[in-house]
């Protein structure tokens, strides 16, 4: 898939006209963000960018397991989104050469709907659970016996006459996403033979992740293009991915078609990604902690009704990044503006601000 236009199919290869070339602009003929999106995907490890020591193990895991002839272990993921957790459980299915399913912890709400998605796995399919550390606590009990046993017991009946049924189901890989690994439960975390944390990626391995996509989607990148958008992507293939379109766009409309720097410095600035990679949401949270609180501390159920958002896409969605650029630290009593986060917003920041180093016994006064 090296197009977007969705014409290129035509094998007369003529332009279409009148009311050809408005049936070409059909909505239903254009490919979605989504489809996009998953288009970019890598189909394997081999095309997998980043994550170089969970790549390793994996292989060792799943060639090892091909070779002796037996189901892999069961994989988790953790780690920050957008990192490539639902890509590597595609990888999976793929170097196994088996069906994926997918599924997510919200959607098990009882042990009904885990039974139904069990009993229909055939021999070898990989099941993927995102957010599986929001799945239901009864639906997570059943999990445990699917896990080791490869079985599920299906109760029968309420009350005194309620019976249990032993049902067995095809072995499988099940492979689990979270982005808060604090959050499963012990029993659950045992269970699986493999675990993974997925760290943020440097500049230069975005760098090949959009060199990559720009080659899927035809766009005409410039290496200093490729690494200012690699730059302000903070550290996660996704961000990267979604800001190569928005440039792409920009340098359709606006300009030649090509992603130079200074394209892509002007369309960033458009879509409000500044040059730490901060967006409009970051700076939000930084200018009400400043501006507000007089950089803190201050809860962050606080903090997020002062930028109008849920605490929780606060403290998943900005704070990663934020406490990884220094701008921002959790402390005890609550969230606190560094001095980078003061000088980065235009103020003189306190004397004795985080991140500020203190004096020693052998400076001079």
């Amino acid at each position: 898939m090296m197009h977007d236009d969705p014409t290129d199919d035509d094998p007369t290869g003529e332009e279409p006209t009148g009311d050809e070339a408005e049936a070409a602009l059909s909505p239903y003929q254009v490919s979605t963000e989504q489809d996009v999106e998953t288009s970019l995907r890598p189909g394997t490890l081999g095309d997998f960018v980043g994550q170089p020591r969970v790549r390793e193990q994996l292989r060792l895991v799943l060639h090892g397991a091909l070779r002796r002839g037996e189901q892999p272990d069961h994989v988790l993921f953790s780690g920050p989104p957008g990192l490539g957790k639902t890509s590597l459980a595609t990888i999976i299915a793929s170097e196994l050469g088996a069906a994926l399913r997918v599924t997510s912890g919200p959607a098990l709400e009882k042990p009904g709907d885990l039974a139904a998605m069990l009993s229909n796995l055939a021999r070898g399919d990989v099941l993927f659970i995102d957010e599986i550390h929001r799945i239901a606590r009864p639906a997570e009990e059943m999990l445990y016996l699917a896990m080791e046993d490869y079985r599920v017991d299906v109760v029968v009946g309420k009350g005194p006459g309620a019976t249990s049924i032993p049902l067995e189901i095809a072995p499988f890989t099940l492979v689990g996403a979270t982005t808060r690994s604090g959050s499963l439960t012990g029993p659950l975390r045992d269970r699986f033979g493999f675990t993974a944390h997925m760290e943020f990626y440097e500049p230069s391995e975005l760098d090949q992740v959009i060199r990559r996509s720009a080659g899927i989607l035809g766009v005409d990148l410039r290496e200093e293009g490729a690494a200012e958008i690699a730059r302000r992507s903070r550290g996660t293939p996704r961000i990267a991915n979604r800001l190569l379109r928005r440039v792409r766009d920009y340098a359709e409309v606006r300009s030649d078609g090509a992603v130079t720097l200074d394209v892509a410095r002007a369309a960033l600035e458009v879509y409000d990604v500044d040059e730490f990679g901060l967006d409009r949401l970051d700076r939000a949270v930084l200018d009400a902690l400043v501006r507000s609180f007089g950089g803190g501390p201050v809860g962050v159920s606080t903090l997020a009704v002062a930028v109008g958002e849920e605490p929780t896409t606060v403290e998943e969605v900005c704070e990663p990044y934020l406490v990884r650029a220094g701008m921002l630290a959790r402390t005890p009593r609550g969230r606190v503006a560094t001095v980078s986060a003061w000088r980065h917003l235009g103020f003189v920041p306190p004397e004795r601000a985080p991140g500020e180093t203190a004096p020693s016994l052998f400076d001079e006064s």
